[in-house]
């Protein structure tokens, strides 16, 4: 009877143990998810050239906490009409703004008393990507105008209307698959 006290506090021991470490590991790993990092894969053609169907990219949760997404951001948030699905898209109107696009040519309009009209130079955008939309929009003080990098192939701003700042979940951080597109900040430009 000793022999089959031993081996059930040994399996006791066993489970318990294991039970500690899966316990441990999801006090650290769950946070890290849902406040620092998330892991996103691309499905879809509106972000071609920049980012392809199947890229397994890190995103990062925590850099839009502390300041503001500024234009040519590469941004993963919630759709808006369906907060379970996850958009990737690039940020061009700011807060704010005003947002005119002529025969696909943007054109943005700062806010305040000396409001000027500036042209965008997107130079991640392939020139077979392009639109010939013709639109206007004025942005609110939290909203974003976003739109795919291959604009006609993208359910955007254009279609949707303006993203406000609540839906944006992150950036990519790191691109890891496939491992010959490996980079930290994809899609990063400078304007």
């Amino acid at each position: 009877m000793q022999s089959g006290d031993t081996t059930f506090r040994t399996i006791w021991e066993n489970v318990r143990e294991w039970v500690s470490v899966i316990f441990i590991a999801l006090l650290i790993a769950l946070p890290v998810r849902y406040f620092i990092a998330e892991p996103f894969i691309v499905d879809g053609a509106s972000m071609d050239p920049t980012f392809a169907t199947g890229q397994f990219l890190i995103v990062d949760r925590l850099t839009y906490r502390f300041e503001k997404p500024t234009r040519g951001d590469v941004v993963i948030f919630k759709y808006p009409n369906n907060p379970s699905i996850y958009y990737i898209k690039r940020i061009i109107g700011l807060p704010n703004e005003k947002v005119q696009i002529n025969d696909g040519r943007i054109f943005v309009t700062s806010s305040g008393p000396a409001a000027t009209t500036t042209e965008l130079v997107e130079d991640y955008l392939d020139p077979i990507h392009a639109s010939h939309d013709t639109l206007s929009t004025n942005l609110g003080p939290n909203e974003y105008f976003v739109m795919g990098d291959n604009r006609n192939q993208s359910s955007d701003s254009r279609v949707w209307g303006n993203l406000d700042k609540r839906f944006i979940v992150g950036r990519p951080i790191l691109r890891l698959l496939p491992i010959t597109t490996l980079s930290i900040l994809p899609g990063k430009f400078n304007e």
